[in-house]
């Protein structure tokens, strides 16, 4: 039969041949017929085809341009044929279709009948053929619907070469050098409007899609054949128009059909149809598209509008209907690949093939559902054949599949190079059976759970698209899966078969599958929200097969995660006793915790817990099964005096062994005792314990009362109430009970526990209703009378003070009785009194409270009191709005709250004050206490002090140095920021403030011999900022008994003593130079030794010096002499270092370049006739002494080393010139370059006579005037008369 190159697939499986035939198969993969007689093989390969709607008659097309139609009932004849023909018979106009040689590429049977048929050729030909006979002889009527012929015959009359030999014989070949390029009318895909299961409109007209490179038309052959509308294809739609993704295009019709009304969807559109409800719903059809990557769907409608129509013959106008095809957009898409195969599988599903993905998209999810990994060019293509004469390039023919590609009732059908592949997409229920039949039930449970959850991947193809209707079919489904895998998992056909026998005959372990089973169906269960099947059938076959503890693990985690909170009791009962047996009784609190009270076996649950000291969940049985929330306030009660009992008993219980089982046992106790404060705290606010959920109102209310009154009770009760109440007491055995014995113990145990509690439910409003017996007035009062007896600690009578202090401002309204001064006089003397440094801050915040509504009596007794507990920020606001200063002062300078800068920021502020307040002076007292706190402060900050001291008292200077004792480090920092204050930089602390008052000349003297111990370098920079009337002389002994050399040297050409200043240089050298040539023999010597650092030093102040000199105008000062003296010194070091290092050394080379340094200095300035160089030179060889060497060595290699940094100088100039002149040369080349371009911007004259190209006071407004005054060329602007 020769190999397959096309595919049709709708009720037939039809392949077309490489040998011109046709193979006919139907779904049992049986032959029914080979369409094509023995001259098939002149025709050419198949390269389109098609198969009528009704099954009986197909369409072929030929890689010759020949069409032919078979009619199934007899194969090897065909019923019509349409030859090509050629383009001079065309140009006569005696014949139209396709010219030969022109290989079809689409085809398809127009609406149901079998002669009338549509084709579309390569170079963008498309014919309509209607294949009839007149007297037995073929007429058929050809009509061309798009493309145009080529204009020169020479060039397209195909010549027949030898051809590509097949299987089948010789196949015609059109000339590669004679075919056409493609053009933009190039056919892409064509389809006709395929009949539907329902009668549309839009079926009348006969409609058909063709898609080309650039645009979608859609061509009408009824009436009257017409073109109804085009979609042009956008701006790299798919892609850029320069790939070959231009030429990659699909499209694929879906008709109206009949849809249940269950399942139709937004997407599509619905028609009026006169059938029954029962019938269905019609819907539009829908075109869908794709360039590239793109794709686009259209929904094609029909459009009436009425339009008047004249009547030329009577003149009368009447209105008619006039419909029109037009489309409507739907949506549009982009895949990642470029598209080459496109099919409906439904009404809501489009089947996209790419080169590497075969997906299904969803129209209403807008998304793949489906997606898995395919080699879309494994496809068979109709051109593949040509690739290897070259007619087509590879690329383009291997991506020609889209007739390889046919969907038919939900399957999928594929045609490869060497097989076809029929394919369906799975729906959820086959998912789901696929799980079933592999024994699978645990996957196939959580699966359906899945789709009932909506978090399924895939289709959801057979599901209703109602959501309620949706679940209601799922869960029906997974309750039967669930049942029967339970049946399954316990039959007794499934413990004897094959699953349970291995090699050794030792069986399977199965556990797995029983712990699976049961976490599934509980999922699945929470998802339904119904219990019946898990917690009654599937509890019974556990419980039947004694492996009931698998099934209460696996259930555990549910109830932990509050997934299932309402269990049956008989099966809480069995859960409860699993962890006690196990003696885990932290897991039963949790559970406790995590299930519905009424779930509960009380009796077991109190017992259990009271067993094992589990108050949290003994709290939450209580309260939450029985309602009662004063029975765990009793239980925890007894529990306090149990602890306080051993506590008397046994008062250094804390030092006992840890491992001693009494105390481990009590301190087992006490740490549930204190679960009893957060449990009053969360009823008082009306919240569950310990889950802080809310409380229903009534039930809120009716605990708060209970408790309350209990609590807050006189004398002892009886609970519970009744008979058989017991008698709770708080004191030992044989003890009286003391009033209020409850709030008592509760104080006693933790005072500051229980206020705190206290303060969270003075916050709820339930204390608001004073018709209550219980108010926040009787708590306080009770609490006030409670600490007036005995027995109570400093630290527990305190905190009720300030838990008094504290709510009395809160609510006044409610606490009006107890504002009496004596109670509020009492209390803050309380709270003074106590000397506990702990609690100073909480005495002092609570104070401060209580003054908020009380203003004290016996003011002076109250200070003493506050300033001995220390309330500083209290007396700070006192004494400032009493304008007190000194006192203020002291309580500033006492206070520890304050960091150094804020401390002293206030003093200032304290000092300015108190200044404005007596008329500009500081009182003494201030000062005193200032003074006497020097030492606090300077340990504080040292520049701070040193700013408030120099601002208002610098008289104290002397006695803030004093204070440093002998540290000569703080003194140097205090006179730095006195005498040399730093320049202002960023964020650096400066000194803002500078007194009027000149410091003695003392601190100038003391601060420069620090400097010079200090910071020798910078110490010059500090003389320049002396003032002028200091004693230089005296300034300058310090600087030579400190070593600061070049301090000295500096300062005496400064006091006008220029030669005696390099005199003193040139014997400071010598010096120097002694110590450095004994640092070299001794071998101590270093690269930045002393000696070397202070020669730079003192050579680089001497030159400055005789620069300073040799630039003055008019001077009495010998330039000559003292540039001589300069280098003659150091020429004569150079030598002395010289002569004892035979080698050059790092000593010999750095006095080296200091010579060279003054060397360079001296030739800048030799400009001046005071200074001759030649001279000089002479003068300094002259007196040089010879040691070691010639009489010139050491010039030699001055001069060397100074002429080779000339030179490199002198390169550096040289290259810094070109890469100027380059870069000025770019500028105005690129300056030119734009300045050729056009008139330049910036100027509006005329370039000729450099005048105003437009007279501003004339009316410029008319363009008319203006384009003949003015001439704009490329070079600039001209007046016409200037030209």
């Amino acid at each position: 039969m020769g190999t397959p190159t096309v595919l049709t697939a709708n009720g037939l499986i039809c392949i077309g041949m490489d040998s011109g035939k046709v193979c006919v198969y139907d779904f049992k993969q049986t032959l029914k017929c080979v369409c094509g007689g023995d001259s098939s093989d002149t025709l050419g390969p198949v390269t389109a085809l098609a198969l009528s709607y009704d099954h009986t008659c197909i369409a072929c097309g030929h890689s010759s341009g020949h069409v032919q139609v078979f009619e199934l009932k007899t194969p090897h004849v065909a019923l019509r044929s349409v030859p090509p023909t050629t383009l001079t018979a065309v140009l006569s106009g005696r014949k139209e279709g396709h010219l030969r040689g022109s290989r079809i590429v689409s085809i398809g049977f127009v609406a149901g009948r079998h002669t009338s048929i549509v084709t579309a050729d390569e170079h963008g030909l498309a014919f309509f053929h209607r294949l009839g006979k007149v007297l037995f002889v073929e007429a058929p009527d050809i009509l061309r619907i798009l493309g145009k012929y080529p204009d020169n015959p020479a060039t397209t009359s195909p010549t027949m070469k030898s051809g590509a030999v097949t299987k089948s014989g010789t196949m015609p070949v059109l000339d590669p050098l004679v075919r056409r390029r493609r053009s933009r009318y190039t056919i892409l895909s064509m389809s006709p409007l395929p009949l539907g299961t329902s009668a549309h409109v839009t079926d009348e007209y006969n409609l058909i899609a063709l898609l080309t490179p650039t645009k979608l038309v859609v061509v009408g052959l009824k009436p009257t054949p017409k073109t109804w509308f085009k979609c042009p294809r956008e701006a790299d739609e798919g892609g850029h128009w320069k790939t070959k993704t231009k030429w990659n295009g699909v499209l694929a019709w879906f008709p109206s059909v009949m849809l249940s009304p269950k399942s139709r969807t937004e997407t599509i559109q619905p028609v009026e149809s006169k059938a029954s409800e029962n019938a269905g719903i019609a819907t539009t059809p829908i075109l869908a598209f794709s360039w590239g990557n793109a794709v686009r769907l259209i929904r094609v409608v029909e459009n009436r509008v009425k339009q008047n129509v004249g009547n030329s013959k009577t003149g009368r106008v009447i209105q008619v209907d006039v419909a029109t095809i037009v489309h409507e957009p739907i949506t549009k898409f982009t895949v990642k690949d470029e598209i080459v195969g496109l099919q409906w599988l439904n009404a809501n599903q489009i089947v996209i093939l790419t080169a590497s993905m075969l997906g299904i998209f969803d129209i209403h999810l807008a998304l793949f559902i489906e997606q898995l990994p395919f080699d879309g060019l494994s496809l068979m293509s109709p051109t593949l054949l040509y690739t290897a004469l070259g007619i087509i390039p590879y690329g383009d023919s291997v991506s020609d599949v889209a007739h390889s590609l046919r969907v038919y009732k939900g399957k999928i059908f594929m045609l490869k190079r060497d097989r076809l592949q029929v394919g369906t997409l799975l729906t959820w229920a086959d998912r789901i059976l696929a799980f079933v039949q592999e024994g699978d039930f645990i996957s196939a449970i959580d699966l359906t759970r899945k789709y009932y959850l909506n978090e399924a991947p895939g289709n959801r193809n057979g599901l209703p698209d109602d959501p309620q209707h949706r679940k209601n079919v799922i869960g029906e489904k997974m309750r039967h899966l669930m049942l029967a895998s339970a049946r399954y998992a316990f039959s007794e056909d499934r413990m004897t078969d094959e699953t349970h026998i291995t090699p050794n005959n030792r069986g399977v372990d199965r556990t797995s599958l029983f712990e699976d089973l049961v976490s599934v169906c509980c999922r699945a269960c929470v998802s339904l929200g119904d219990f019946d099947f898990l917690f009654e059938d599937l509890f019974q076959y556990y419980d039947d097969y004694a492996i009931t503890t698998i099934y209460l693990r696996r259930l555990e985690p549910f109830v932990l995660s509050n997934d299932i909170r309402y269990i049956p009791p008989r099966i809480t009962q069995r859960l409860v006793a699993l962890h006690e047996n196990d003696g885990r009784p932290d897991k039963i609190e949790r559970i406790i915790w995590h299930i519905d009270p009424i779930c509960l076996d009380i009796n077991q649950a109190i017992q259990i817990c009271q067993r094992h000291h589990l108050y949290d969940a003994l709290i939450y049985v209580y309260t939450r099964a029985l309602r009662d929330y004063v029975s765990p306030l009793v239980q925890l009660l007894e529990l306090i005096r149990k602890v306080q009992q051993y506590r008397k008993s046994s008062p250094n219980f804390s030092s006992d062994h840890s491992g001693s089982t009494t105390v481990d046992s009590i301190e087992s106790l006490i740490v549930s005792s204190y679960k009893i404060y957060p449990y009053l705290a969360f009823v008082f606010s009306g919240l569950t314990y310990p889950s802080e959920e809310p409380l229903p109102e009534d039930e809120a209310f009716q605990a708060k009362k209970e408790l309350y009154s209990f609590l807050f009770f006189g004398r002892s009760s009886m609970w519970p109430p009744g008979e058989g109440g017991k008698l709770i007491l708080t004191s030992d055995e044989g003890g009286v009970e003391p009033t209020y014995p409850y709030a008592r113990q509760l104080l006693q145990y933790d005072a500051e526990a229980f206020l705190h509690s206290l303060d969270i439910a003075f916050e709820d409003s339930y204390l608001n209703d004073e018709s209550q017996s219980i108010t926040r007035l009787v708590v306080i009062r009770i609490l006030l009378e409670i600490i007036s007896d005995e027995g109570f600690t400093c630290e527990d009578i305190t905190l009720v003070n300030i838990f008094f202090a504290r709510n009395v401002p809160k609510y006044p309204q409610f606490l009006e009785p107890l504002l009496s001064p004596t109670i509020l006089h009492g209390v803050l003397i309380g709270l003074a009194h106590d000397p506990d440094q702990e609690t100073r801050e909480d005495r002092q915040l609570a104070a401060e409270y209580l003054l908020s509504v009380y203003n004290p009596h016996e003011s002076d007794k109250i200070v003493g009191l506050f300033e001995n507990a220390g309330f500083y920020r209290i007396l700070r606001t006192w004494y400032q709005e009493d304008h007190r200063w000194a006192p203020l002062l002291s309580v500033y300078l006492k206070d520890p709250e304050y960091a150094s800068a804020d401390l002293l920021t206030k003093i200032d502020d304290i000092l300015c004050a108190s200044a404005r307040s007596n008329k500009g002076h500081i009182p003494d007292e201030l000062i005193a206490i200032f003074s006497n706190s020097l030492s606090q402060l300077l340990d504080s900050s040292i520049p701070g002090t040193m700013a408030v001291i120099d601002k208002h008292f610098p008289k104290l200077h002397l006695q803030a140095l004093d204070a440093f004792g002998n540290t000569d480090e703080s003194r140097f920092s205090y006179l730095g920021r006195l005498l040399d204050p730093p320049q202002v930089n960023g964020n650096e602390d400066v000194l803002r403030y500078r007194s009027a008052v000149t410091p003695p000349p003392e601190l100038y003297y003391s601060y420069l011999g620090l400097k010079c111990q200090y910071d020798p370098e910078n110490a010059i920079d500090t003389l320049r900022r002396y003032p002028k009337d200091l004693e230089w002389s005296r300034l300058t002994d310090i600087c030579e008994s400190k070593h600061a050399y070049s301090a000295v040297v500096w300062a005496k050409n400064m006091s006008g003593q220029p030669e005696e200043a390099l005199s003193k240089a040139d014997s400071y050298q010598k010096t120097l130079t002694s110590q450095l040539i004994k640092s070299l023999k001794d071998s101590r010597f270093t690269d930045g030794c002393e000696e070397l650092r202070y020669l730079n030093s003192i050579s680089s102040v001497a030159v400055d010096i005789c620069l300073e000199h040799s630039r003055e105008l008019a001077t009495d000062v010998p330039l000559e002499d003292i540039w001589f003296k300069l280098l003659s010194s150091q020429i004569a070091c150079v030598q002395m270092v010289s002569s004892i290092c035979l080698d050059e050394s790092a000593a010999s080379s750095s006095l080296r370049s200091i010579v060279q340094t003054t060397f360079a200095a001296l030739v800048s300035i030799t400009s001046t006739h005071a200074v001759s160089f030649p001279r000089l030179f002479k003068r300094l060889v002259n007196s040089a002494t010879t040691i070691n060497g010639t009489h010139y060595t050491e010039f030699r290699t001055i001069l060397t080393g100074m002429l080779e940094s000339y030179r490199s100088d002198g390169d550096m100039l040289t290259i810094t010139k070109h890469l100027v002149e380059r870069d000025l040369y770019d500028v105005i080349a690129i300056l030119c370059q734009e300045r050729g371009r056009g008139w330049t911007a910036t100027r509006g004259i005329c370039i000729h006579c450099r005048k105003p190209l437009l007279n501003k006071h004339k009316d410029t407004s008319s363009l008319s005037n203006i384009s003949y005054q003015v001439v704009i060329s490329r070079t600039g602007g001209y007046h016409t008369g200037c030209i």
